[in-house]
């Protein structure tokens, strides 16, 4: 019984592509900065299947004959966003970068949006989700108008406390807005922020929700559901491909319930496919520039990699990897232009395989794809022959 378990690390990027200047990302590397700061990072799991001998990461040293397959994987699309990097991952290779918003909405969206949801908004701007609640969250419960804002990502965010607008009818004001920005202002993704508490100390809820926009064509997802196998999302997968091939899915509420969850489907011993998605470091810790509660987050997952690595079967493998990276030592809050890790473990993987310089996400889709025996996606080169 053939399965494979993917773990993107949310924004654990591995040090800035070339092309990083042209996004202002210069200098970025978010593993091996945080491990500067901290005074070394302690991740002796994800060391012994080989993450320090992808790039010098203090505390991690590279091992002489690690356990796993490691290289680091480039984006080939343009862009450093959730989407992007996921898509590729799937299969699809961007030609352009989805639209961002620096000044916000235009004002005729914005007039037409609150015809359509029966509402004026407030805020249209760029912001941090915690940050803007705080600013105009009293105004919100005051006058329940929505908050709207983007960051340098293509997203359309709607804050609401859950008292104000409950969550269906957030979801429906999230659902007109994703009907609406077509276009030239097609962005990736729309997400509801829900939020609770009172003045001075609000903040968000767990039931956040993502609507992507569909890909343009069949995604590994698609391919490995088409052959009858299991496909098993969990987090905010499922939203970021807008349901697309997931058979099972759970959300989760971070990422000690996310490796819980995936645990889980592990146990189910079902033939097919678990995408996971800890989305913790890029939420919590990345974008809030928090370094040292990053650190600690890579050494609780790191922890946890043992129990994950015992239920693996003869067939099984895992794979580890990252959409984009979020340094939290910059004093830009947003993603940056990195590389992502690449780790690779099973019984049939030969040990200490170099995988090198991947030149795009989606070689990781080929690869899943060839192994599971699905009809080949329309981007990736698979190296599954340099690992088995």
């Amino acid at each position: 019984m053939k399965r494979v378990i993917l773990i993107v690390l949310d924004s654990v990027g591995i040090g800035e592509m070339p092309d990083a200047h042209e996004y202002g990302d210069m200098g970025s590397n978010t593993l091996g900065n945080i491990a500067k700061a901290r005074g070394g990072l302690h991740l002796p799991h994800l060391q012994e299947l080989g993450l320090g001998n992808i790039a010098p990461i203090q505390g991690v040293s590279p091992k002489a004959s690690p356990k796993g397959g490691y290289g680091k994987m480039a984006e080939r699309s343009p862009g450093k966003d959730t989407t992007t990097g996921h898509w590729e991952i799937a299969g699809v290779v961007l030609e352009r970068a989805f639209p961002t918003f620096p000044q916000g909405f235009p004002e005729d969206f914005i007039r037409a949006f609150e015809k359509r949801i029966g509402r004026q908004v407030i805020g249209n701007e760029v912001a941090s989700g915690t940050e803007i609640i705080q600013r105009l969250g009293q105004e919100h419960v005051q006058t329940g108008k929505p908050i709207v804002y983007t960051s340098a990502d293509s997203v359309f965010q709607i804050a609401a406390h859950e008292e104000v607008i409950p969550l269906e009818k957030l979801y429906g004001i999230c659902e007109i807005a994703r009907e609406m920005l077509d276009g030239d202002l097609r962005v990736g993704r729309v997400i509801a922020r829900p939020f609770l508490g009172s003045e001075g100390n609000f903040y968000r809820t767990t039931n956040r929700h993502d609507y992507a926009i569909e890909p343009p064509h069949k995604i590994l997802l698609d391919v490995v559901k088409e052959k009858g196998l299991h496909v098993m999302a969990v987090g905010k997968i499922k939203d970021i491909y807008a349901g697309h091939g997931v058979t099972d899915h759970v959300p989760s509420k971070g990422n000690k319930d996310g490796v819980d969850k995936t645990l889980a489907f592990i146990k189910k011993k079902k033939p097919g496919f678990i995408m996971t998605n800890l989305v913790d470091f890029d939420m919590l810790y990345g974008h809030r520039n928090d370094v040292e509660n990053y650190a600690k987050a890579l050494e609780e997952f790191d922890g946890r990699l043992p129990e994950i690595l015992d239920l693996l079967e003869e067939e099984d493998i895992l794979f580890i990897t990252a959409d984009h990276g979020c340094d939290p030592t910059t004093e830009s809050t947003d993603h940056s232009r990195e590389y992502v890790p690449l780790l690779v473990y099973g019984k049939k993987v030969i040990p200490g395989t170099n995988l090198g310089i991947r030149p795009s996400f989606a070689d990781l889709g080929a690869t899943i794809a060839d192994y599971l025996g699905t009809e080949a996606l329309h981007n990736g080169q698979s190296f599954l022959k340099e690992l088995i």
